[in-house]
């Protein structure tokens, strides 16, 4: 009763069922919508769905596919062109065909018309000329976060909904509010606990429930969650005074936000991002408080969203990116065409990943959702981030502090107002003069340029056949420096000389730290890992652990998989992998110094090469390469020429200039070079350092663990904000490196001092070394 009362009608016109979310109603509705297939004696039916849709409501094709019931995607302008009447004898069709759109898009906040529900209904608009009758599904999972839904005056027949996308809570529930004239229509074939009047176990005797509710819930539903819901109503209402009050809230700082996003100039008078918008924000009817975009650079290059992502955890603002579940509305709006998508799926780009540009083109976006939590000052802190990051060297007050602060305006009834409203329900006043100021102010902090990308990031390796080459008059390269990081994310072990195992060099990253629940404990969540000193001494066959505070402790090497260890799973980077925990004397030394509790576990090494495997484009074998509890690959490689270019753009940006030794302990290479010049590690294919042969599998995508001082565990965000300056459109800094071991019974050693020898990627200048010095190992 009190999600009818929310939606403004009663039980009399709408039945509500209960789901475990959007997704499992939008099912449902699939599943027993009374569909009529092809090839039957009466017309079929059809689904239409608009493409700026959730991939909930497009996957739903899949069941009508199996149903032989054909799906028509419509784009938004071929709707709003389809008025037009069927003739009078195809009216009186009774073939039952589906429309589903959605209220709002949860890509770009667009409002659709609700006025589409009784036009579609009564014929009035037509998806697509075909005789029969017209449901329709009405997506409001996006909308009723933010907006009021009178399904007395626009009466969908499917309305699915999701609650935590209201008030927060609970996850894992959902409704599916049914329109009782359509109710009857709906088939049902599996029946489950709590859903049949009676059955026959024997024999095949089903009766249906006739609640409609109780016939579709199968099983026991989330009562508990339920009974939270009416709570979460109550405090809604409370808090805000309703979902108008909402809306306006919402809109008002959604307006701000996207007015002086868009008057943000570089001081070429670029502007600083592209927002992917049907509307220009002036009517909370047809906008919804989303903003959409990319940030570009100065010549109008898109920054992937990746990079922003990173760039915006360090000032603590949490944004989604990519397409959002609605790869129809991205395309629309990133012009991405259907060939693109198979051209990015093909370079290893899918869902949900980080690879945010291919072939320098946008393969998503950010986007950015205001709620009826949100304050003036949460969109402040946001654009004094993207300001701070791209138009000044260091964060400054944001120059758009004239703009007049929002004021209430009051909405009429008896609800309670927001606490503090002249922030919480805003309406804005901002003139044309104090938008040129925004412009104009902005200009001024955008003198400073980044400089062009080095390099581009690898494609693809060479072939097997390439034969070591150098640039012209080129110096040698040799090792300066080997570390290994016997514990994931802790200190590392400087050594200068190193056996090299089938996994990397020996002992690198075969142990992490794992908290309670058994995940993996990094940096991110624990800079005081840094201060965690491993050191492996051969030897006694041991691993020395030392902290400051702390008696030292020591580990064996040896493997401990006998019948006491207790074997577990953790996962890397979605690499599932078996470890064995250490005990509990390292547990509590661990705990005692990070004041948490958490475990020290290690992979197993009997089960290392089923566990965590990684099969690389481009690497001469075809076998599946070892990998221990790394990220990405088995070597790490910096060049000591690249780190002192990064500092001088980092030593102008920063109070006190950073050491070249800590620079370089930062970015936690394996393998660190002196090169003659900067960047040139990208150019390479492969590299030989003695007897041993590393494929170049790829550039490193820095996150924010470089913003941590491994010395002391402090933070500086300015760290990842000077690279991704240094280097226009990336983050990248190093190369990843695999290695395919000798089979030969004596160990390879990794020495300081060793000469490198790089093969280039092809269609680079190249030439062969000019005296046989030059080609030994050194």
């Amino acid at each position: 009763f009190r999600i009818l009362q929310h939606f403004h009608t009663t039980a009399e016109d709408y039945t509500i069922i209960f789901t475990s979310g959007c997704t499992a109603a939008l099912k449902l509705i699939a599943e027993s919508f009374p569909w009529i297939p092809e090839g039957t004696k009466q017309p079929s039916s059809r689904f239409c769905y608009l493409t700026d849709s959730h991939t909930s409501v497009v996957g739903m094709r899949g069941i009508t596919a199996s149903m032989n019931v054909l799906s028509v995607p419509i784009k938004p302008k071929e709707i709003l062109l389809a008025k037009s009447r069927l003739p009078a004898e195809e009216q009186n069709c009774t073939t039952p065909h589906l429309f589903s759109y959605p209220a709002q898009s949860n890509f770009s906040g667009t409002k659709y018309p609700l006025s589409w529900i009784q036009d579609v209904k009564s014929g009035k608009l037509c998806p697509i000329k075909i005789p029969g009758k017209w449901f329709v599904l009405l997506d409001a999972a996006s909308y009723v976060s933010s907006s009021p839904l009178d399904l007395g005056v626009h009466q969908a027949d499917f309305i699915p909904i999701s609650f935590y996308k209201i008030f927060g809570f609970p996850t894992g529930l959902g409704a599916l509010l049914v329109n009782n004239r359509i109710a009857p229509l709906l088939r049902k074939t599996y029946f489950g606990g709590g859903t049949a009047a009676a059955y026959l176990a024997g024999e095949d005797v089903y009766f249906p429930r006739k609640s409609i509710a109780e016939r579709f819930e199968d099983g026991t539903v989330s009562f508990l969650d339920i009974i939270a819901l009416k709570h979460g109503f109550d405090v809604l209402e409370k808090l805000t005074g309703g979902m108008e009050k909402i809306k306006q809230h919402t809109f008002a700082l959604a307006h701000y936000t996207y007015t002086v996003l868009s008057n943000l100039k570089y001081a070429n008078g670029a502007p600083v991002v592209r927002i992917y918008s049907d509307t220009d924000f002036s009517n909370p009817d047809v906008q919804g408080p989303i903003i959409n975009f990319n940030v570009l650079d100065e010549n109008g290059e898109v920054l992937g969203f990746s990079q922003v992502d990173s760039m915006a955890s360090l000032h603590n603002i949490h944004v989604r990116t990519g397409c959002f579940c609605n790869t129809g509305a991205c395309q629309m709006h990133l012009d991405i065409s259907n060939e693109d998508i198979q051209r990015n799926l093909q370079a290893g780009h899918v869902c949900g990943d980080n690879i945010d540009l291919v072939d320098g083109r946008p393969t998503g976006s950010v986007r950015i959702s205001f709620g009826y939590m949100s304050s003036f000052e949460d969109a402040q802190t946001f654009l004094n981030f993207i300001i701070a990051t791209r138009l000044s060297k260091s964060d400054a007050e944001i120059p758009f502090q004239s703009v007049t602060k929002p004021m209430t305006e009051s909405v009429p009834g008896d609800h309670l107002p927001f606490n503090n409203a002249d922030k919480l329900s805003p309406v804005l006043q901002i003139s044309d003069r104090e938008l040129r100021n925004i412009s104009s102010e902005a200009e001024t902090t955008g003198r400073w340029q980044p400089l062009e990308p080095e390099a581009e990031s690898i494609r693809a390796a060479v072939s097997e056949t390439a034969v070591p080459t150098c640039k012209k008059g080129g110096k040698p390269i040799t090792v300066a420096n080997i570390y290994l990081y016997p514990i994931k994310s802790c200190s590392a072990f400087e050594v200068t000389e190193w056996p090299v195992g089938n996994q990397g060099l020996l002992y690198d990253r075969n142990w992490m730290v794992v908290n309670q629940n058994g995940v993996c404990m990094t940096q991110k969540q624990e800079p005081r890992l840094c201060l965690v000193n491993p050191s492996i001494d051969l030897k006694q066959k041991i691993m020395v652990i030392q902290a400051e505070g702390m008696d030292p402790i020591s580990v064996p090497l040896e493997d401990n998989t006998g019948k006491e260890a207790v074997i577990c799973e953790t996962k890397v980077c979605s690499h599932r992998v078996k470890t064995y925990d250490c005990g509990e004397r390292i547990a509590g030394w661990l705990s005692t110094f990070l004041g948490r509790p958490c475990r020290l576990i290690r992979q197993s090494s009997d089960l290392k090469s089923k566990s965590h495997q990684k099969n690389t484009k481009g690497l001469s074998s075809a076998k599946n390469i070892s990998l221990s509890l790394v990220n990405e690959a088995q070597y790490l490689l910096i060049n000591i020429a690249s780190i002192l270019q990064l500092k001088e753009h980092i030593s102008a940006r920063l109070k006190e200039p950073l050491e070249v030794e800590e620079l370089i302990r930062r970015f936690r290479a394996n393998i660190v070079i002196s090169a003659p010049e900067s960047f040139e590690e990208e150019e390479w294919a492969e590299i030989s350092i003695g007897a041993l042969q590393f494929q170049v599998v790829g550039p490193c995508s820095r996150c924010q663990i470089i913003c941590i001082d491994q010395q002391s565990g402090e933070r500086n965000k300015e760290i990842l904000q000077s690279l991704s300056a240094a280097r226009g459109r990336k983050t990248n800094f190093g190369i990843y490196l695999m290695n395919q071991p000798l089979l030969s019974s004596f160990s390879d050693i990794l020495s300081v001092g060793s000469q490198v020898l790089p093969v280039l990627k092809e269609n680079t200048e190249i030439q062969p070394p000019t005296s046989s010095e030059e080609k030994s190992s050194g």
